[in-house]
């Protein structure tokens, strides 16, 4: 039981950094990282990874996803559709290029710089969220903003697919062309599923009303989608993500009484204490346990090559996705600013990559520091921004 010990110091480390990250504004998955870096074989190696804190991050690392997806709004794309799904797909496209152009260019090989990115052209969307709920960014950016950042997730989700593939070397055309058909069936199947069952069905109303079952359905559903995204071929978080995501349909219910929104907003009340606060701090303080390596090992120019490239993917990308669309310089810089955060999801696709020996300690290291470095600088950036222009 030695593992309760090790729970306990590494929890109430990470939460007292956190408090002390607050205070500037800090992002909390900055602390969590910190507090497996820091007091993890890196630095004082208090505390090594175990097989029991493992099975924990991992867990955590499903609830996440699973969060993620509830606290998304899949209609929140519907009125500026085209303009998100450009500004996503050219950020993303961007990300990827100057990311595995540098990975490649320092000689990591092919699988390593396809991964970085890939990893690379990910949003975190509540780094975005951040961002704007702290901001006043007019209706219409701040859709956009959001909207992208959401098709960000979906893209994701496809490429995670993607990666899972790479790890079992099926990354030749046909199998390729096969694990998109699957990829696209699943999500459109769960996503079709989602419409009747979530959206419109009357008899779901009898889940609705008791919290309790409401919770277990929740927690069940999660697990199965995380279970049969496995046997297509994908990775469990992406099942986990689409069952919030299903659930999350609730808020696009034509409901009088608004009961249905009344009960996703309590589900996600209950939830949001034990996982904010234990779940998924926990797979961060695991990423930061698994940080190890050793300083010959970095690379400076990398991690400030990478870092302007995760940067300069975005604010390119989307920044041009924007113009494409008739959008000024400046809300077209402020939204190509906004989408330069990475982590909960980057962080995954590392966890798993390092995992599958897709990439080695030094990349993986690397990565973590450009994606903490950006979930840094990106409130930063954008708030400076948007005072730059308001000033004019």
């Amino acid at each position: 039981m030695e593992y309760i010990l090790d729970l306990s110091i590494l929890l109430v480390f990470a939460k007292t950094l956190e408090w002390l990250f607050e205070k500037k504004e800090i992002h909390p998955i900055i602390a969590h990282i910190l507090t497996g870096m820091i007091l993890g074989p890196f630095l004082l190696n208090v505390i090594s990874p175990s097989e029991p804190l493992k099975v924990l991050s991992e867990f955590g690392l499903l609830m996440m996803m699973l969060y993620m997806g509830l606290t998304s709004n899949f209609s929140s794309i519907a009125s500026n559709k085209a303009k998100a799904i450009s500004v996503a797909g050219l950020g993303v496209a961007f990300s990827f290029l100057f990311g595995f152009s540098t990975v490649y260019f320092f000689g990591k090989g092919l699988a390593a710089a396809i991964f970085v990115g890939v990893t690379l052209g990910n949003t975190a969307i509540e780094v975005t969220s951040g961002v704007l709920l702290k901001s006043r960014v007019r209706k219409e950016i701040s859709s956009i903003l959001m909207g992208a950042a959401f098709a960000d997730d979906i893209m994701a989700v496809y490429l995670i697919g993607i990666i899972t593939a790479m790890t079992k070397g099926e990354l030749a055309l046909f199998p390729l062309v096969i694990l998109t058909i699957k990829i696209a069936i699943f999500i459109t199947v769960v996503l079709l599923l989602s419409e009747y069952i979530f959206k419109r069905s009357v008899r779901f109303y009898s889940i609705l009303r008791n919290l309790n079952i409401f919770f277990t359905f929740t927690i069940i559903l999660t697990f199965l989608l995380a279970i049969v995204a496995e046997r297509v071929g994908l990775h469990q978080i992406i099942g986990a993500y689409l069952a919030g995501l299903t659930i999350s349909r609730l808020r696009e219910r034509r409901d009088p009484l608004v009961l249905s929104k009344i009960k996703l907003n309590e589900l996600i009340g209950d939830l949001q204490v034990v996982l904010t606060e234990f779940f998924i701090p926990l797979f961060f303080i695991y990423v930061g346990l698994m940080f190890n390596p050793s300083l010959s090992e970095l690379s400076i120019a990398l991690i400030v090559l990478l870092y302007l490239a995760a940067v300069l993917g975005k604010l390119l990308g989307c920044g041009l996705g924007m113009k494409a669309f008739g959008f000024d310089w400046k809300s077209a810089t402020l939204v190509g600013i906004g989408m330069g955060g990475r982590g909960s999801l980057e962080l995954a696709i590392l966890k798993f990559g390092i995992e599958e020996g897709l990439i080695d300690q030094s990349l993986f290291a690397t990565v973590v520091i450009v994606s903490m470095l950006t979930a840094i600088t990106t409130p930063q950036f954008f708030r400076l921004y948007l005072s730059h222009i308001r000033g004019e």
